[in-house]
């Protein structure tokens, strides 16, 4: 008897979980090849120190500790995913600002106060904050900006996603050319600058663009990143002082082009980034472009 086609339908679908377990498996173990992969890539070509030493610099302080608001090696990983979300990142902004005491609605600016809750709830399970009756308090402290806390989580990011040996909140002894370099990585046998801004664009001044270039003008890199920690628009005050100050160096200054949204490159080398959809897509795109650009396929 000529099975019905209902019931032909049903036999077609029928779905096995080992398949969902199978695929999950094999994406797991594609992951770890290809880390294994970039840590064997990074072991043949030569060290950040090296790169830098090619150039003339040599490292003498980073990562300084005392303001970084991180717990204890067993909760890193788990607070590095914390880090992606844009309203936990704007969260412990606020923490901060408030760490002596503070109470739930002091710090519910960003999100909902059930999400503020269980981001307490989070900060209190891996003890960077107590609880005191209705009132909570950093354990760790004073954190005067949460500034190096984003250099330290970009250079995780650097680290983990893009298997690259990086530093944050570099020093070096130059002549003329001074200040933190907020993020040193190396990507293969070259550098990336980064320069990490975790205030809004009001609050930037062209003092801090210039520098920024010097930096950039100095090390040579081959990637150069002014990333801000913000979903506003990087038009409307970044991009016109980044503009300004190309034309005050250059008589034929170079063009700041959009690449999509608000993100921005300068001779497809020195990329203008904001946090909009989230920092690790921004930065996959940064370094797909120039790639892209650097092999001629685009």
């Amino acid at each position: 008897m000529t099975q019905p086609a209902c019931r032909r339908s049903a036999t077609t679908i029928m779905h096995d979980p080992m398949d969902d377990n199978k695929s999950s498996s094999e994406l797991i173990r594609l992951r770890a090849e290809v880390k294994r992969l970039r840590k064997t890539l990074t072991r043949q070509s030569p060290s950040l120190d090296m790169l830098l030493k090619r150039r003339g610099f040599t490292i003498y302080k980073k990562e300084p500790a005392e303001n970084l608001l991180v717990p204890f090696n067993k909760y890193l990983t788990s607070y590095y995913r914390m880090l992606h979300k844009y309203s936990f990142r704007l969260f412990l902004r606020d923490v901060i600002r408030h760490q002596d005491q503070f109470t739930l609605e002091n710090v519910a600016r960003y999100a909902t106060q059930s999400v503020t809750k269980e981001y307490l709830d989070y900060l209190q399970s891996i003890k960077l904050v107590r609880k005191r009756g209705k009132s909570y308090t950093l354990t760790k402290g004073p954190i005067t900006s949460f500034g190096e806390t984003l250099e330290w989580y970009i250079t995780e990011m650097f680290r983990r996603e893009f298997g690259s040996e990086a530093a944050w909140g570099v020093k070096f002894k130059r002549p003329n050319i001074g200040g933190d370099y907020d993020l040193i990585a190396k990507i293969d046998d070259s550098i990336l600058y980064g320069e990490v801004k975790s205030s809004p664009p009001k609050q930037i001044y062209d003092s801090e663009i210039a520098a920024f270039l010097d930096r950039v003008m100095d090390l040579a890199p081959a990637i150069s990143v002014f990333l801000m920690d913000t979903e506003l628009r990087m038009k409307d005050k970044v991009v016109p002082m980044f503009e300004k100050e190309l034309q005050r160096r250059n008589d034929d200054p170079p063009r700041v082009i959009r690449m999509e949204r608000e993100l921005f490159h300068i001779r497809d080398r020195i990329f203008i980034v904001n946090a909009r959809e989230s920092i690790l897509q921004n930065l996959e795109k940064v370094m797909s472009w120039h790639y892209r650009k650097k092999s001629g396929l685009s």
